[in-house]
């Protein structure tokens, strides 16, 4: 699906079906692709798209259950260029509906599906969300931090390289 999507013009491809805990795709209709799956998937059809092309590039973005900055390592470290931060950035205190979270869904007149979460304790300022300081050790905070020493600790500086890291199953 990826590769055709990049083959009609898409300039990025939003990668996440039912990979979140709170999905109802796969409840509903038993579509669900694990979100490293997905990514490594549409990042080896970007790269034949790449190919095909003569060097069009396509972004993709990772949608689903990314919460913490181990998540955000594990998506760009499969090849996602940026990724989805709904219910993070829901938790600061800046939000508009403060900490309240409206799952994605697709809408259909006959189908519906969807979540509404009600608030949770906000996270605090966004800056500490993004930036840190973290004062609790689960990766919830100081997320470009995490990032940062993840990245460091697999040896890569740059994130075009990070995006190509060798990978390796766990489960």
């Amino acid at each position: 699906p990826a590769l055709h999507l990049m083959r009609t013009g898409a300039a990025g491809v939003i990668v996440g079906v039912g990979a979140d805990e709170s999905a109802t795709t796969d409840r509903v209709l038993g579509i669900r692709v694990p979100m490293a799956t997905a990514i490594a998937d549409a990042a080896a059809a970007r790269r034949d798209y790449l190919d095909e092309t003569g060097g069009r590039y396509v972004h993709l973005v990772a949608d689903g259950d990314v919460r913490t900055s181990g998540d955000i390592a594990k998506a760009l470290g499969c090849g996602a260029d940026a990724v989805m931060l709904g219910k993070p950035l829901a938790l600061c205190d800046e939000a508009p509906a403060a900490g309240a979270w409206w799952h994605s869904a697709a809408s259909h007149p006959k189908l519906p599906r969807g979540a509404y979460s009600p608030a949770e304790e906000p996270l605090g300022p966004m800056e500490k969300l993004l930036y840190g300081p973290a004062d609790a050790p689960d990766g919830r905070l100081n997320l470009f931090g995490g990032l940062r020493r993840a990245m460091a600790k697999c040896g890569y500086r740059d994130l075009k390289e990070f995006q190509r890291v060798g990978l390796v199953l766990d489960r």
